[in-house]
């Protein structure tokens, strides 16, 4: 009977243990929650697709815990909109940030490649600074205008991250759209 009592008290510990590894805290996901918001963001992104107004690969579309991101640059305001009714529509949506910005100019080749090397470079300075978590933040660049979205742990990395950013060569403004972990 001792043993027994033994080994259910370690089978409460491990599934007590697993239960709260698997909990979420206000900036990390439980497992859950990372499939529930990888599945609205495919359902979004399929709905963007879909629409004959949205121009879904101009759209980065990002979920935590149900709040839908949109990010980048488009083309029109009517495409905007049409994303933000698009993504409130969509099953396992509860809000909607449209950080979308309307850029109506075409860009020549040069535009295209220096707008790379500066979403790269900012790429490279985030990564290089322990206070950001380069992975959890989206670079996109339109004529020297660098967007930062995605969601961050605190406001100290959103901050430094618009810091950064603002640093590098040829950086025109820096859209801060990133939202801190709630």
């Amino acid at each position: 009977m001792q043993k027994s009592k033994g080994f259910v008290s370690a089978v409460v510990m491990v599934l007590t243990l697993a239960m709260v590894a698997c909990a979420s805290t206000r900036t990390q996901k439980s497992a859950g929650e990372q499939v529930d918001d990888s599945v609205t963001t495919g359902r979004v992104k399929a709905a963007l697709i879909a629409d004959p107004v949205t121009k879904a690969h101009q759209i980065d579309v990002e979920t935590f815990k149900g709040t839908v991101q949109l990010n980048g640059f488009v083309d029109t305001s009517a495409s905007k909109e049409r994303a933000s009714e698009v993504a409130k529509s969509t099953k396992g949506v509860t809000a909607v940030r449209n950080n979308l910005t309307v850029k109506t100019t075409e860009r020549s080749g040069e535009t295209v490649v220096d707008d790379s090397a500066i979403t790269a470079k900012v790429k490279t300075a985030l990564a290089g600074d322990p206070r950001t978590k380069a992975h959890q933040i989206n670079i996109e660049t339109r004529e020297g205008v660098v967007q930062l979205s995605g969601f961050v742990d605190n406001s100290e990395a959103k901050s430094t991250a618009e810091d950064l950013a603002r640093a590098v060569d040829n950086v025109k403004s820096v859209d801060n759209e990133l939202d801190v972990k709630k």
